[in-house]
């Protein structure tokens, strides 16, 4: 007959959840509880497992207290046993508890094994020897896998201040200044630990990434270098395009959103003799609409601009709104740098009209401005036309 295996803890629970059922309650003339069993008489099984469970022996958690708040000397008395035997032996001990803790890849419970290592040796008056240096070195190692870098080094300095041919503390540091960029300290510290095993693959490998890593560094930076150089090469040739046409700029107070990153540039960016490429801004004042595009030369002409944009469908032009629209019916206007007007040809280059003197045409928020209206209502438009209202939508 096979019988299931039973809970230590369980079965004294059902112990005692028996017991407080037929608890021992004295009748007139019974005698007393012996004292050593008087002050269980009151407790329930919960809070009688509560008092088993302060007995070191018998813990299933850690109670450090008395269960009145002062000290549970069984518990402290098990931490003493920790402490028992001579320095070395409790060092060694903790060392390799730290160590069966790294390999579990537990690394912050292995650096407080070898923490309480290196505490047992230093009382000992500072014992320095090869159990030490094995602890630093090995709580290098967790911290190195933590990333914690800064003790890293520092465990390491305190290992190669002990033994100054410790090859894997240099390893380590270097490893460590490595990761923080420090690279000629990583490289002094790697070539030292080096110098000591010249077979020492860990440590050349490690060298040939930090020289493979300055490698691309420097190259990023020259490259971003150039690329700053060419910039500020193409930035100064356009202005010195622009300035010697004679192009004025101008910027709105409120510009359209199309126009918020509008730029100017050149067809051929590192020659100032090639065309100017900027967006245009087509205005139709008495349709209260507009028409963007995004490029054109500073050689188009209005005419071809105007076929452009209204290469539209045949549906369009049906609606009595845009019946004038056909380019031969309208005329183009653009903005003098005074608040004025200046009728475009529509045949001739635009650049013409910007790098004149007089009238003066600027382009305004790095784009063309050209307004758009049939023949028949320009008159009219032109003599509500308000130099003022033009000046104050510009950005002094």
């Amino acid at each position: 007959m096979s019988t299931q295996p039973v809970d230590a803890e369980d079965e004294i629970l059902n112990h005692f959840s028996e017991w407080e059922k037929r608890r021992y309650v004295p009748g007139p003339g019974e005698p007393a509880l012996p004292p050593q069993l008087t002050d269980f008489a009151s407790k329930t099984a919960d809070d009688v497992m509560k008092e088993i469970n302060r007995l070191p022996f018998f813990m299933t958690e850690l109670d450090e207290t008395d269960g009145e708040g002062g000290e549970n000397m069984g518990v402290e008395a098990l931490k003493s046993l920790v402490y028992e035997g001579e320095p070395i032996d409790v060092a060694t001990n903790f060392k390799n508890q730290g160590n069966e803790s790294f390999k579990g890849k537990q690394y912050k419970t292995a650096i407080n094994y070898y923490s309480q290592g290196l505490e047992v040796e230093r009382g000992e008056e500072g014992a320095k020897d090869a159990l030490t240096v094995s602890l630093y070195i090995n709580r290098a190692a967790c911290e190195l896998e933590l990333k914690n870098y800064r003790s890293c080094i520092n465990d390491c300095k305190a290992a190669l201040s002990i033994d100054p041919k410790n090859v894997k503390a240099c390893y380590r540091s270097g490893r460590a200044f490595f990761a923080v960029s420090r690279f000629d300290e990583a490289k002094e510290i790697l070539r030292y630990g080096l110098a000591l095993d010249p077979e020492n693959a860990s440590i050349a490998a490690t060298l040939k990434q930090i020289e493979k890593r300055e490698t691309t560094i420097r190259e990023a930076k020259l490259k971003k270098e150039k690329e700053v150089k060419e910039m500020e090469l193409k930035k100064s040739i356009l202005a010195n395009a622009i300035q010697l046409r004679h192009i004025r700029i101008i910027k709105s107070s409120r510009p359209t959103e199309l126009l918020e990153d509008a730029k100017i540039r050149l067809e051929d960016e590192l020659d100032h003799e090639s065309q100017l490429i900027f967006p245009a801004m087509l205005v139709y004042p008495t349709l209260d609409e507009f028409d963007y595009v995004a490029k054109i030369s500073e050689l188009t002409s209005p005419l071809e601009l105007l076929e452009t944009v209204l290469n539209r469908p045949k549906e369009w032009f049906e609606d009595p709104k845009h019946k004038d629209f056909l380019p031969k019916k309208l005329e183009c206007y653009m903005e003098t740098e005074s608040g004025g007007l200046i009728k475009l040809g529509k045949k001739v280059a635009l650049n013409e009209a910007l790098m004149a003197d007089q009238p003066s045409v600027p382009l305004f928020d790095n784009s063309l401005r050209m307004y758009v209206l049939p023949k028949s209502e320009s008159p009219a438009w032109i003599s509500n036309w308000s130099k003022e209202a033009a000046l104050a939508k510009r950005i002094v």
